[in-house]
């Protein structure tokens, strides 16, 4: 598919990978409505990136938000091509911890945003593709989703984020199988260690350590390189069902 003329749906688009990928998607051409929660960043995201992007405030927990997102973007811009699914929270938490067992609400919010939202998207965007006319390859439409290497080597504190990324790596084959009979292909990318909004806020010391921990390059990844993958998937159609690991070969250690 021509990356020049993609829709892109993009959760989490205000910042880190989700406005990454949203600037690719305008750079190449195309266009995006990024989905986010937080009305100020994203208004501002959108409004930096020009007339060929748009802002739609939407939690990916709700159901009815997602679908009104989703329908307003087709509205704005004409057939969707392109979901990706970027909204993620990584709240640590050990399953028996100083302050006694974690609290299920906890493991609950993190598995609603991180799992059931990108299903949220996943299932609304689908819906719209269906229709799209298909191209050489009867191809309508790819989703991204966001996984992560703790779905592989999830560290101590992380059972919850783990298990919720291991859910999006699970969700991968079966629903790429499912929607092929309408031309839309679902791939996971498995970031590593990368310099989102949520590593910026460590330390220099801390980031700098876990950068050594990459065998090759030895830094943290960027969003930009996330974007790169992104617009790569939507060029091959023959990336289907798969996870991709963007990870310069990194291995989580225990903790």
């Amino acid at each position: 598919m021509d990356f020049a003329k993609a829709h892109a749906v993009i959760s989490g688009g205000a910042s880190g990978l989700g406005a990454a990928t949203a600037e690719a998607v305008i750079k190449a051409g195309g266009k995006a409505t990024l989905l986010d929660r937080d009305v100020e960043r994203g208004q501002a995201r959108a409004k930096a990136l020009g007339e060929n992007a748009r802002f739609r405030q939407a939690d990916v927990t709700n159901e009815g938000e997602i679908e009104s997102a989703v329908a307003e973007s087709v509205a704005a811009f004409g057939p969707l091509t392109l979901a990706v699914n970027c909204a993620g929270v990584a709240t640590p938490g050990r399953i028996v911890g100083r302050e006694g067992p974690l609290k299920l609400d906890v493991y609950k919010t993190v598995i609603m945003i991180n799992l059931i939202g990108t299903f949220n998207l996943l299932k609304s965007a689908a819906a719209a593709m269906q229709t799209n006319e298909p191209d050489e390859d009867g191809g309508r439409g790819l989703i991204v989703n966001t996984a992560s290497v703790a779905a592989y080597e999830g560290q101590i504190g992380q059972a919850a984020y783990a298990s919720s990324k291991g859910g999006v790596v699970g969700l991968t084959l079966p629903a790429a199988r499912e929607l092929a009979g309408f031309g839309v292909r679902v791939v996971t990318i498995a970031p590593g260690l990368f310099m989102t909004p949520m590593m910026a806020g460590l330390p220099e010391k801390v980031q700098q350590s876990l950068a050594e921990n990459t065998p090759f390059p030895k830094r943290l990844g960027t969003a930009e390189e996330y974007a790169q993958l992104v617009g790569d998937i939507y060029r091959n159609n023959m990336l289907n069902g798969c996870v991709i690991r963007l990870d310069g070969a990194v291995r989580l250690a225990t903790r």
